[in-house]
Protein backbone atom coordinates (compact mmCIF):
# COMPACT_ATOMS: atom_id res chain seq x y z
CA UNK A 1 0.00 0.00 0.00
CA UNK A 2 1.64 3.28 -1.09
CA UNK A 3 1.69 6.26 1.17
CA UNK A 4 0.03 9.50 0.15
CA UNK A 5 3.34 11.00 -0.91
CA UNK A 6 4.01 8.21 -3.47
CA UNK A 7 0.52 8.79 -4.92
CA UNK A 8 1.10 12.54 -5.14
CA UNK A 9 4.47 11.89 -6.78
CA UNK A 10 2.83 9.60 -9.34
CA UNK A 11 0.13 12.15 -10.20
CA UNK A 12 2.67 14.94 -10.44
CA UNK A 13 4.74 12.81 -12.82
CA UNK A 14 1.67 12.09 -14.96
CA UNK A 15 0.84 15.77 -15.29
CA UNK A 16 4.46 16.70 -16.06
CA UNK A 17 5.26 13.82 -18.37
CA UNK A 18 2.22 13.93 -20.58
CA UNK A 19 0.46 17.01 -21.97
CA UNK A 20 -2.82 17.62 -20.15
CA UNK A 21 -5.78 19.64 -21.45
CA UNK A 22 -6.65 20.39 -17.84
CA UNK A 23 -3.27 22.12 -17.44
CA UNK A 24 -2.33 23.61 -20.82
CA UNK A 25 -5.61 23.62 -22.74
CA UNK A 26 -6.01 22.90 -26.46
CA UNK A 27 -2.27 22.34 -27.06
CA UNK A 28 -2.69 18.97 -25.30
CA UNK A 29 -5.31 17.76 -27.79
CA UNK A 30 -4.10 14.88 -29.95
CA UNK A 31 -6.17 14.80 -33.18
CA UNK A 32 -5.62 11.09 -33.80
CA UNK A 33 -6.44 7.75 -32.21
CA UNK A 34 -3.00 6.31 -32.95
CA UNK A 35 -1.43 6.93 -29.54
CA UNK A 36 -4.31 5.62 -27.46
CA UNK A 37 -4.56 2.58 -29.75
CA UNK A 38 -0.86 1.85 -29.27
CA UNK A 39 -1.19 2.19 -25.50
CA UNK A 40 -4.19 -0.08 -25.40
CA UNK A 41 -2.33 -2.66 -27.49
CA UNK A 42 0.62 -2.61 -25.08
CA UNK A 43 -1.74 -3.34 -22.17
CA UNK A 44 -3.60 -6.14 -23.93
CA UNK A 45 -6.60 -4.23 -25.36
CA UNK A 46 -8.71 -4.23 -22.17
CA UNK A 47 -11.64 -2.66 -24.03
CA UNK A 48 -12.12 -5.77 -26.16
CA UNK A 49 -14.02 -7.68 -23.46
CA UNK A 50 -15.93 -4.82 -21.82
CA UNK A 51 -19.47 -3.52 -22.48
CA UNK A 52 -19.85 0.24 -22.94
CA UNK A 53 -22.25 3.13 -23.21
CA UNK A 54 -20.52 6.08 -24.91
CA UNK A 55 -21.73 9.65 -24.31
CA UNK A 56 -20.69 12.86 -26.09
CA UNK A 57 -22.14 16.37 -26.10
CA UNK A 58 -21.36 20.03 -25.49
CA UNK A 59 -23.30 20.14 -22.21
CA UNK A 60 -24.98 17.48 -20.11
CA UNK A 61 -22.77 14.50 -20.91
CA UNK A 62 -21.36 14.34 -17.39
CA UNK A 63 -24.85 14.47 -15.91
CA UNK A 64 -26.13 11.72 -18.22
CA UNK A 65 -23.12 9.51 -17.45
CA UNK A 66 -23.48 10.01 -13.69
CA UNK A 67 -27.24 9.32 -13.54
CA UNK A 68 -26.91 6.34 -15.91
CA UNK A 69 -24.05 4.91 -13.86
CA UNK A 70 -26.09 5.34 -10.67
CA UNK A 71 -29.08 3.58 -12.25
CA UNK A 72 -26.98 0.63 -13.41
CA UNK A 73 -25.44 0.39 -9.94
CA UNK A 74 -28.89 0.42 -8.32
CA UNK A 75 -29.96 -2.37 -10.69
CA UNK A 76 -27.17 -4.56 -9.33
CA UNK A 77 -24.68 -4.25 -12.17
CA UNK A 78 -21.01 -3.65 -11.47
CA UNK A 79 -20.63 -0.33 -13.25
CA UNK A 80 -17.51 1.50 -14.33
CA UNK A 81 -17.69 5.27 -14.79
CA UNK A 82 -15.14 7.39 -16.63
CA UNK A 83 -15.61 11.17 -16.53
CA UNK A 84 -13.50 14.31 -16.73
CA UNK A 85 -12.15 16.61 -15.54
CA UNK A 86 -11.78 15.99 -11.83
CA UNK A 87 -12.53 18.71 -9.29
CA UNK A 88 -10.27 17.79 -6.37
CA UNK A 89 -8.60 14.41 -6.84
CA UNK A 90 -7.46 12.71 -10.06
CA UNK A 91 -9.17 9.47 -8.95
CA UNK A 92 -12.63 11.07 -9.34
CA UNK A 93 -12.30 10.32 -13.06
CA UNK A 94 -12.34 6.53 -12.59
CA UNK A 95 -14.98 4.84 -10.41
CA UNK A 96 -16.66 1.48 -10.02
CA UNK A 97 -20.10 1.65 -8.37
CA UNK A 98 -19.11 5.09 -7.10
CA UNK A 99 -15.82 4.00 -5.51
CA UNK A 100 -12.74 5.77 -6.88
CA UNK A 101 -9.77 3.79 -8.18
CA UNK A 102 -7.34 2.95 -5.33
CA UNK A 103 -4.21 5.06 -4.97
CA UNK A 104 -2.00 1.98 -5.12
CA UNK A 105 -3.38 1.03 -8.52
CA UNK A 106 -2.59 4.49 -9.91
CA UNK A 107 0.94 4.30 -8.51
CA UNK A 108 1.51 0.81 -9.91
CA UNK A 109 0.29 1.87 -13.35
CA UNK A 110 2.56 4.90 -13.41
CA UNK A 111 5.51 2.65 -12.52
CA UNK A 112 4.60 0.36 -15.42
CA UNK A 113 4.43 3.26 -17.85
CA UNK A 114 7.78 4.61 -16.68
CA UNK A 115 9.41 1.25 -17.42
CA UNK A 116 8.00 1.13 -20.97
CA UNK A 117 10.20 3.97 -22.25
CA UNK A 118 7.62 4.77 -24.92
CA UNK A 119 8.82 6.05 -28.30
CA UNK A 120 5.66 8.17 -28.65
CA UNK A 121 4.07 10.82 -26.42
CA UNK A 122 0.50 10.05 -25.38
CA UNK A 123 -1.56 12.79 -23.76
CA UNK A 124 -2.52 12.78 -20.10
CA UNK A 125 -6.10 12.00 -21.15
CA UNK A 126 -5.09 9.08 -23.34
CA UNK A 127 -3.03 7.44 -20.64
CA UNK A 128 -5.74 8.08 -18.03
CA UNK A 129 -8.34 6.40 -20.24
CA UNK A 130 -6.19 3.28 -20.66
CA UNK A 131 -5.76 3.17 -16.87
CA UNK A 132 -9.57 3.34 -16.55
CA UNK A 133 -10.05 0.48 -19.01
CA UNK A 134 -7.57 -1.69 -17.12
CA UNK A 135 -9.31 -0.95 -13.82
CA UNK A 136 -12.75 -1.76 -15.25
CA UNK A 137 -11.45 -5.05 -16.66
CA UNK A 138 -9.74 -5.95 -13.38
CA UNK A 139 -13.01 -5.26 -11.53
CA UNK A 140 -14.99 -7.41 -14.00
CA UNK A 141 -17.44 -4.58 -14.71
CA UNK A 142 -20.75 -5.54 -16.31
CA UNK A 143 -21.19 -2.11 -17.90
CA UNK A 144 -18.86 0.85 -18.39
CA UNK A 145 -20.24 4.37 -18.84
CA UNK A 146 -17.76 6.50 -20.80
CA UNK A 147 -17.86 10.29 -21.16
CA UNK A 148 -15.89 11.71 -24.07
CA UNK A 149 -13.27 14.26 -23.20
CA UNK A 150 -13.45 16.64 -26.13
CA UNK A 151 -15.31 16.14 -29.38
CA UNK A 152 -15.95 12.54 -30.33
CA UNK A 153 -14.50 11.41 -33.66
CA UNK A 154 -10.87 11.77 -32.55
CA UNK A 155 -11.45 11.64 -28.81
CA UNK A 156 -9.28 9.04 -27.06
CA UNK A 157 -12.39 7.25 -25.81
CA UNK A 158 -13.45 6.50 -29.39
CA UNK A 159 -11.44 3.27 -29.54
CA UNK A 160 -14.37 1.54 -27.83
CA UNK A 161 -17.34 -0.16 -29.50
CA UNK A 162 -20.39 0.54 -27.33
CA UNK A 163 -23.76 -1.14 -26.96
CA UNK A 164 -25.31 2.28 -27.46
CA UNK A 165 -24.13 5.87 -27.96
CA UNK A 166 -25.68 9.16 -26.90
CA UNK A 167 -25.15 12.81 -27.85
CA UNK A 168 -26.64 15.17 -25.30
CA UNK A 169 -26.43 18.61 -26.93
CA UNK A 170 -24.48 20.64 -29.46
CA UNK A 171 -23.35 24.23 -28.95
CA UNK A 172 -20.38 26.35 -29.96
CA UNK A 173 -17.43 25.23 -27.80
CA UNK A 174 -13.73 24.48 -28.30
CA UNK A 175 -14.13 26.11 -31.71
CA UNK A 176 -10.35 26.25 -32.23
CA UNK A 177 -10.36 22.44 -32.26
CA UNK A 178 -13.84 21.24 -33.25
CA UNK A 179 -14.86 23.88 -35.80
CA UNK A 180 -16.68 27.20 -35.61
CA UNK A 181 -20.17 26.16 -36.70
CA UNK A 182 -22.86 24.02 -35.08
CA UNK A 183 -22.75 21.69 -38.09
CA UNK A 184 -18.98 21.19 -37.84
CA UNK A 185 -19.12 20.50 -34.10
CA UNK A 186 -22.06 18.12 -34.57
CA UNK A 187 -20.04 16.19 -37.13
CA UNK A 188 -17.16 15.80 -34.68
CA UNK A 189 -19.45 14.68 -31.82
CA UNK A 190 -21.25 12.27 -34.15
CA UNK A 191 -17.93 10.57 -34.74
CA UNK A 192 -18.75 8.27 -31.81
CA UNK A 193 -21.62 6.70 -33.81
CA UNK A 194 -20.60 3.18 -34.81
CA UNK A 195 -21.98 0.97 -37.60
CA UNK A 196 -25.46 -0.41 -36.79
CA UNK A 197 -25.24 0.70 -33.14
CA UNK A 198 -28.08 2.94 -31.88
CA UNK A 199 -27.50 6.56 -30.89
CA UNK A 200 -29.79 8.45 -28.50
CA UNK A 201 -30.33 12.20 -28.96
CA UNK A 202 -32.78 14.52 -27.19
CA UNK A 203 -35.88 15.96 -28.83
CA UNK A 204 -34.49 19.40 -27.89
CA UNK A 205 -31.34 18.95 -30.01
CA UNK A 206 -30.51 21.96 -32.22
CA UNK A 207 -32.17 21.33 -35.59
CA UNK A 208 -28.98 21.85 -37.62
CA UNK A 209 -27.07 19.49 -35.34
CA UNK A 210 -29.89 16.93 -35.43
CA UNK A 211 -29.82 16.84 -39.24
CA UNK A 212 -26.05 16.26 -39.28
CA UNK A 213 -26.30 13.50 -36.66
CA UNK A 214 -29.22 11.79 -38.41
CA UNK A 215 -27.41 11.85 -41.75
CA UNK A 216 -24.25 10.31 -40.26
CA UNK A 217 -26.31 7.70 -38.40
CA UNK A 218 -28.16 6.80 -41.59
CA UNK A 219 -24.88 6.40 -43.48
CA UNK A 220 -23.77 3.93 -40.80
CA UNK A 221 -27.15 2.17 -40.59
CA UNK A 222 -27.36 3.22 -36.94
CA UNK A 223 -30.87 3.60 -35.47
CA UNK A 224 -31.57 7.07 -34.01
CA UNK A 225 -33.57 7.08 -30.77
CA UNK A 226 -35.18 10.46 -30.02
CA UNK A 227 -35.45 10.94 -26.24
CA UNK A 228 -38.37 12.89 -24.80
CA UNK A 229 -37.83 15.08 -21.70
CA UNK A 230 -38.40 13.12 -18.51
CA UNK A 231 -41.63 13.58 -16.57
CA UNK A 232 -40.11 12.14 -13.40
CA UNK A 233 -40.48 14.50 -10.45
CA UNK A 234 -37.27 16.05 -9.13
CA UNK A 235 -35.85 14.13 -6.18
CA UNK A 236 -33.40 16.76 -4.90
CA UNK A 237 -31.68 19.98 -5.83
CA UNK A 238 -28.92 18.23 -7.79
CA UNK A 239 -31.23 17.66 -10.75
CA UNK A 240 -32.86 20.99 -11.64
CA UNK A 241 -35.58 21.53 -14.22
CA UNK A 242 -33.23 22.04 -17.18
CA UNK A 243 -31.84 18.53 -16.64
CA UNK A 244 -35.10 16.88 -17.75
CA UNK A 245 -33.71 16.52 -21.27
CA UNK A 246 -30.66 14.70 -19.89
CA UNK A 247 -32.81 12.49 -17.71
CA UNK A 248 -34.92 11.62 -20.76
CA UNK A 249 -31.75 10.44 -22.50
CA UNK A 250 -30.97 8.19 -19.53
CA UNK A 251 -34.49 6.74 -19.65
CA UNK A 252 -34.09 5.98 -23.38
CA UNK A 253 -30.73 4.28 -22.84
CA UNK A 254 -32.16 2.17 -20.00
CA UNK A 255 -35.10 1.18 -22.22
CA UNK A 256 -32.70 0.13 -24.97
CA UNK A 257 -30.54 -1.87 -22.55
CA UNK A 258 -33.70 -3.57 -21.29
CA UNK A 259 -34.59 -4.52 -24.87
CA UNK A 260 -31.28 -6.37 -25.26
CA UNK A 261 -31.47 -8.31 -22.01
CA UNK A 262 -30.57 -6.04 -19.11
CA UNK A 263 -33.07 -5.65 -16.29
CA UNK A 264 -34.22 -2.44 -14.58
CA UNK A 265 -37.28 -2.12 -12.37
CA UNK A 266 -39.58 0.90 -12.33
CA UNK A 267 -38.02 2.46 -9.24
CA UNK A 268 -34.42 2.29 -10.47
CA UNK A 269 -34.28 5.88 -11.68
CA UNK A 270 -35.70 7.32 -8.47
CA UNK A 271 -33.17 5.31 -6.49
CA UNK A 272 -30.43 6.46 -8.88
CA UNK A 273 -31.26 10.10 -8.23
CA UNK A 274 -31.58 9.65 -4.48
CA UNK A 275 -28.14 7.99 -4.32
CA UNK A 276 -26.52 9.98 -7.10
CA UNK A 277 -23.50 11.29 -5.19
CA UNK A 278 -22.83 7.96 -3.48
CA UNK A 279 -23.03 6.01 -6.76
CA UNK A 280 -21.20 8.42 -9.06
CA UNK A 281 -19.53 11.24 -7.15
CA UNK A 282 -21.80 13.66 -9.03
CA UNK A 283 -21.49 17.18 -7.64
CA UNK A 284 -21.06 20.78 -8.69
CA UNK A 285 -24.21 20.87 -10.84
CA UNK A 286 -26.45 23.46 -9.22
CA UNK A 287 -25.39 21.93 -5.95
CA UNK A 288 -26.91 23.63 -2.91
CA UNK A 289 -24.26 23.83 -0.18
CA UNK A 290 -25.85 26.38 2.15
CA UNK A 291 -29.20 27.98 2.95
CA UNK A 292 -30.06 31.53 4.16
CA UNK A 293 -28.70 32.72 1.81
CA UNK A 294 -28.84 29.87 -0.71
CA UNK A 295 -25.37 29.15 -2.09
CA UNK A 296 -25.06 27.02 -5.24
CA UNK A 297 -21.98 25.60 -6.93
CA UNK A 298 -22.08 24.86 -10.66
CA UNK A 299 -19.42 23.79 -13.17
CA UNK A 300 -21.09 25.45 -16.19
CA UNK A 301 -18.35 27.03 -18.27
CA UNK A 302 -19.52 27.62 -21.85
CA UNK A 303 -22.23 30.09 -22.97
CA UNK A 304 -25.00 27.53 -23.45
CA UNK A 305 -24.38 25.82 -20.10
CA UNK A 306 -24.11 29.09 -18.20
CA UNK A 307 -27.30 30.40 -19.82
CA UNK A 308 -29.30 27.32 -18.80
CA UNK A 309 -27.91 27.37 -15.27
CA UNK A 310 -28.73 31.04 -14.71
CA UNK A 311 -32.21 30.61 -16.20
CA UNK A 312 -32.86 27.81 -13.70
CA UNK A 313 -31.69 29.95 -10.78
CA UNK A 314 -33.57 33.09 -11.88
CA UNK A 315 -36.76 31.06 -12.23
CA UNK A 316 -36.66 30.38 -8.49
CA UNK A 317 -36.11 33.99 -7.40
CA UNK A 318 -38.93 36.32 -6.38
CA UNK A 319 -38.93 40.03 -7.13
CA UNK A 320 -37.41 41.05 -3.80
CA UNK A 321 -34.58 38.49 -3.85
CA UNK A 322 -31.13 39.39 -5.18
CA UNK A 323 -28.72 37.23 -7.16
CA UNK A 324 -24.96 37.29 -6.51
CA UNK A 325 -22.73 35.61 -9.09
CA UNK A 326 -19.15 34.62 -8.22
CA UNK A 327 -17.58 33.99 -11.61
CA UNK A 328 -14.17 32.78 -12.76
CA UNK A 329 -13.15 31.29 -16.08
CA UNK A 330 -10.36 29.58 -17.95
CA UNK A 331 -8.65 32.03 -20.26
CA UNK A 332 -9.59 30.12 -23.42
CA UNK A 333 -13.36 30.46 -22.94
CA UNK A 334 -15.46 32.79 -25.10
CA UNK A 335 -15.82 35.56 -22.53
CA UNK A 336 -17.33 37.99 -25.03
CA UNK A 337 -20.22 35.61 -25.77
CA UNK A 338 -20.67 34.85 -22.08
CA UNK A 339 -20.85 38.58 -21.34
CA UNK A 340 -23.86 38.93 -23.65
CA UNK A 341 -25.98 36.36 -21.77
CA UNK A 342 -25.41 37.54 -18.20
CA UNK A 343 -28.47 39.09 -16.49
CA UNK A 344 -27.85 42.82 -16.01
CA UNK A 345 -29.52 43.10 -12.61
CA UNK A 346 -27.33 40.59 -10.74
CA UNK A 347 -24.38 41.44 -8.48
CA UNK A 348 -21.10 40.19 -9.98
CA UNK A 349 -17.95 39.17 -8.16
CA UNK A 350 -15.37 38.23 -10.79
CA UNK A 351 -12.34 36.30 -9.61
CA UNK A 352 -9.19 34.53 -10.70
CA UNK A 353 -8.35 31.10 -9.28
CA UNK A 354 -5.18 29.18 -8.51
CA UNK A 355 -4.57 27.54 -11.87
CA UNK A 356 -2.37 28.50 -14.79
CA UNK A 357 -5.34 28.47 -17.16
CA UNK A 358 -7.28 31.03 -15.10
CA UNK A 359 -8.44 34.15 -16.91
CA UNK A 360 -6.60 37.14 -15.45
CA UNK A 361 -8.18 40.17 -13.80
CA UNK A 362 -7.24 42.11 -16.95
CA UNK A 363 -9.10 39.63 -19.18
CA UNK A 364 -12.15 39.66 -16.92
CA UNK A 365 -12.21 43.46 -16.85
CA UNK A 366 -11.87 43.64 -20.64
CA UNK A 367 -14.81 41.31 -21.12
CA UNK A 368 -17.20 42.50 -18.43
CA UNK A 369 -16.32 45.97 -17.12
CA UNK A 370 -18.03 47.86 -19.95
CA UNK A 371 -21.29 45.92 -19.60
CA UNK A 372 -24.18 47.67 -17.88
CA UNK A 373 -24.17 45.31 -14.93
CA UNK A 374 -25.92 46.31 -11.70
CA UNK A 375 -22.88 45.73 -9.48
CA UNK A 376 -19.38 44.56 -10.35
CA UNK A 377 -16.20 43.85 -8.38
CA UNK A 378 -12.96 41.94 -9.03
CA UNK A 379 -11.03 39.65 -6.68
CA UNK A 380 -7.68 37.86 -6.77
CA UNK A 381 -9.04 34.69 -5.16
CA UNK A 382 -12.42 32.90 -4.90
CA UNK A 383 -12.61 32.90 -1.10
CA UNK A 384 -12.36 36.69 -0.96
CA UNK A 385 -15.13 36.95 -3.54
CA UNK A 386 -17.33 34.54 -1.58
CA UNK A 387 -16.67 36.34 1.70
CA UNK A 388 -17.80 39.61 0.11
CA UNK A 389 -20.93 37.96 -1.32
CA UNK A 390 -21.88 36.42 2.04
CA UNK A 391 -21.31 39.71 3.85
CA UNK A 392 -23.48 41.60 1.34
CA UNK A 393 -26.34 39.20 0.67
CA UNK A 394 -29.33 38.94 3.00
CA UNK A 395 -30.87 35.64 4.07
CA UNK A 396 -33.40 35.58 1.23
CA UNK A 397 -30.83 36.15 -1.50
CA UNK A 398 -29.04 33.60 -3.69
CA UNK A 399 -25.33 33.23 -4.42
CA UNK A 400 -24.07 31.05 -7.27
CA UNK A 401 -20.45 30.17 -8.01
CA UNK A 402 -19.85 29.13 -11.61
CA UNK A 403 -17.58 29.34 -14.65
CA UNK A 404 -15.03 26.54 -14.24
CA UNK A 405 -14.27 23.17 -12.67
CA UNK A 406 -11.05 24.76 -11.39
CA UNK A 407 -12.96 27.55 -9.61
CA UNK A 408 -15.00 24.99 -7.68
CA UNK A 409 -11.85 23.34 -6.28
CA UNK A 410 -11.76 26.13 -3.71
CA UNK A 411 -15.16 25.15 -2.33
CA UNK A 412 -14.78 21.39 -1.84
Amino acid sequence: MPNSSSYETAISWLFQQFPSYQVIGSKAYKPTLDNVSKLSEIFGRPEATLKFIHVAGSNGKGSVCSVLSSACTEAGYKTGLFTSPHIKDFRERIRVNGVVIPEEQVVAFVEQVKKLQLDFSPSFFEITFVLALLHFKKQNCDLCIIETGLGGRLDATNIITPLCSAITSISLEHTQILGNTIAAIAEEKAGIIKEEIPVVIPESMDSTAMKVIQDIAESRQSPVIIAQPSVLQNQDQLLPEFQRSNLGIVESILAYLQSIGYHFNESVLSLALNNLYQNSGYRGRLQLIQRHPNVYLDVSHNPDGIKKTLEAVLRELTQDENLFIVYGSSSDKDLQSIATILPLDANYLFTTFNHQRSASIHQLKSAFEEKELKSIAFFEDPQSAMKKALNTANQRDTIIVLGSFFLLEDFF
